[in-house]
């Protein structure tokens, strides 16, 4: 579905991206594993048209679409839940998510579809619906940030560190809920630096180091992988 093959990116004359090779296939739920500063998120970038690619190819649907618009990107099926969640704090949960579906506004029939999917989902962005998103709690606003992505109705979803700063009972029904949008067909690229939390739910994972990718495997090789327990895990 995804394909990152030889992609490089820079920011001026510092290069951030080392010749990515990267996939996610149909269905798969893939883990991105890194500390701050590895390069998580400019790829998620460079895949969401935010950024351009020096060298390499990002393919989605076995299109290329390296520098093709972020909303052309959007409409192709790809949507982004980013770090920090980038809500309009100002505004009522309920336009938030309408906002997240703008590329669809035409079908209003499908919109509402969407919309009560992700109220299912999270049933306490029902009852908030008409508050503003800023006066919800952090766990809130993620299930918001999140609901908003899905509003586009992806094919394939991006993550970017949605355990930042939540209680660890928080953390666990959100990849709880994470696992269910995947098993209802959504293919998943996940970023985290909760590696314990993210193995626990992917198929895969990939493991990035100053803007290299150092080592990949399912979820079981990385979880008995010594270097990743110490780093990420923990004994």
């Amino acid at each position: 579905m995804l394909k990152l093959s030889d992609l490089s990116v820079k920011y001026g004359s510092y290069t951030a991206l080392h010749s990515i090779d990267l996939k996610v296939n149909q269905g798969e739920l893939v883990v991105l594993l890194g500390a701050n500063g590895a390069g998580k998120s400019t790829i998620f970038k460079t895949i969401s048209g935010l950024l351009k690619p020096v060298a390499g190819q990002v393919e989605f649907m076995g299109q290329p679409i390296g520098g093709m618009p972020p909303d052309r990107i959007v409409k192709a099926g790809i949507a982004q839940c980013p770090e920090g969640r980038k809500l309009f704090a100002d505004m009522p949960v309920l336009k938030n998510l309408i906002l997240g579906g703008y590329v669809h506004r035409k079908d209003k029939a499908g919109v509402e579809a969407i919309l009560e999917w992700v109220y299912e989902l999270f049933p306490i962005l029902y009852d908030k619906r008409n508050d503003t998103a800023g006066s919800l709690s952090g766990g809130q606003q993620q299930m918001v940030a999140i609901a908003k992505a899905l509003m586009a109705k992806p094919k394939l979803l991006l993550l970017d560190e949605p355990s930042v700063g939540l209680a660890p009972l928080v953390v666990e029904q959100m990849f709880e809920t994470i696992a269910e949008i995947n098993r209802n067909g959504t293919s998943i690229l996940l970023a985290e630096q909760n590696a314990y939390a993210a193995l626990q739910i992917a198929h895969r994972g990939y493991v990035i180091e100053n803007g290299r990718i150092v080592l990949e495997g399912t979820t079981d090789m990385l979880n008995d992988n010594e270097e990743v327990r110490r780093a990420y895990i923990g004994a």
